[in-house]
């Protein structure tokens, strides 16, 4: 599952340290009860160590039912595709269904290369895409996964 974080605000304030915006706030929870409703649960949870992100994860996952394993990981910050594809492929082997929460255009490219059929896709704040593929993560190339679901918070 790629996330891109909620809505943040603009304060006069470092970029990583930007807050989400009440939008963001009410968007995010949002999120986490559409990935609960359709059975989305994540083992593994790497997240941007920007506060938006954070708060976004905070928000989704008070509406998830279980406890993932939380990673607040520095080099998703700002990532690149190719940087977010390599964070996927360190996933530990037993992990099943695993959200990634960044930034775009990084979250954006890495679903649009995943899932070259749907290179279209709109990525707003709060989109959550799921993909799925065969194999383990170090497998994990572009053009081998499967767009199962696709949703923003309008549509939720």
């Amino acid at each position: 599952m790629l996330l891109r974080h909620a809505k943040s605000d603009w304060p006069d304030v470092p970029d990583r340290e930007r807050p989400l915006a009440k939008r963001g706030r009410r968007d995010a929870p949002v999120v986490g009860r559409w990935l609960r409703e359709r059975g989305y649960r994540p083992e593994e949870v790497i997240c941007s160590t920007a506060t938006r992100t954070r708060q976004t994860w905070e928000l989704v996952a008070k509406e998830l039912d279980g406890s993932p394993s939380v990673t607040f990981e520095q080099r998703a910050y700002g990532a690149s595709a190719l940087t977010l594809l390599y964070l996927a492929r360190e996933l530990p082997g037993r992990c099943r269904a695993a959200l990634i929460i960044g930034h775009n255009p990084g979250i954006s490219d890495l679903a649009a290369s995943l899932a070259e059929e749907e290179s279209h896709l709109r990525f707003p704040t709060a989109a959550v895409a799921v993909l799925e593929f065969d194999g383990d993560w170090p497998d994990l190339a572009p053009g081998h996964t499967r767009l199962v679901d696709f949703a923003v918070p309008d549509d939720m």
